[in-house]
């Protein structure tokens, strides 16, 4: 499958470097040295992954994923983050913004072509069935509600208590199968499986940050402490949305 990719990296030997590995796998690459002209690319023609390095001139990448999760036409563009820092926090931040993988540097330039083969793949298909779910016997529906919750597909947005809750690609991807199955106790095995398929690349800490985030907006969104987080953990078992009523598709 060949792509268009937008790589944004200072460093002229790393951009370099990722650019002719890239280009050996056929793919057509754009190199920017600093986040404006990055952005510039993104807005110009619309890549199928961007390739973000976190420290540039200008603009670093950690604004540069920002400004592009904000941007309607962007929310499903595949974001693989580069950087020399290796904490949790950092870690957890360039999720939180939006990105889908994230690498410290120094890499291995064939990890990195495992990894950015990866996101093309799950980019290009939908979820895939897991083990232990009923499959779909006709249409989805366009709008699910568990609770609080209500996730509309269709405008891929996300409302809890009135509010719309701003989500990652990642954030969305799991909370509408948490809507789709509300009330069941799904585990981080079947969350991978449905999301990810069978990429060695994610793992089940993963999904507790993305877990981790939506608790977090969720509980901002909340009007009251009284107000039951919808977004369950059962120990020792995985992850539920709490269907209070029942009900899984909003009403015409």
């Amino acid at each position: 499958m060949c792509a268009y990719v937008v790589v944004a990296e200072d460093d002229a030997d790393q951009a370099e470097l990722v650019r002719r590995y890239l280009e050996h796998e056929g793919h057509e690459v754009t190199v920017a040295h600093d986040g404006r002209s990055a952005l510039d690319l993104v807005r110009g023609r619309r890549p199928d992954l961007l390739v973000l390095d976190v420290m540039m001139p200008r603009l670093d990448g950690l604004d540069v994923c920002r400004v592009v999760r904000a941007e309607p036409g962007f929310a499903h563009l595949p974001v693989l983050m580069l950087t020399a820092r290796s904490s949790e926090d950092d870690l957890l931040l360039g999720l939180d913004l939006g990105a889908d993988d994230y690498m410290t540097k120094p890499f291995s330039p064939r990890e990195l072509m495992a990894r950015i083969r990866s996101l093309l793949r799950r980019s290009d298909r939908g979820p895939v069935p897991a083990a232990g779910l009923e499959p779909h016997t006709s249409a989805p529906a366009p709008v699910l509600r568990a609770g609080p919750v209500t996730v509309d597909r269709a405008r891929h947005e996300v409302w809890a208590y009135g509010r719309v809750i701003r989500c990652t690609p990642g954030e969305f991807r799991l909370l509408d199968m948490l809507a789709e199955h509300a009330g069941q106790v799904l585990s981080r095995a079947q969350i991978l499986e449905r999301l990810h398929g069978s990429d060695p690349f994610i793992t089940p800490r993963t999904v507790d940050v993305h877990v981790m985030n939506l608790r977090r907006k969720l509980k901002e969104a909340r009007p009251g402490a009284q107000e039951a987080m919808p977004l369950v953990t059962v120990y020792g078992v995985g992850y539920k949305l709490m269907d209070d009523h029942r009900s899984r598709q909003a009403p015409s």
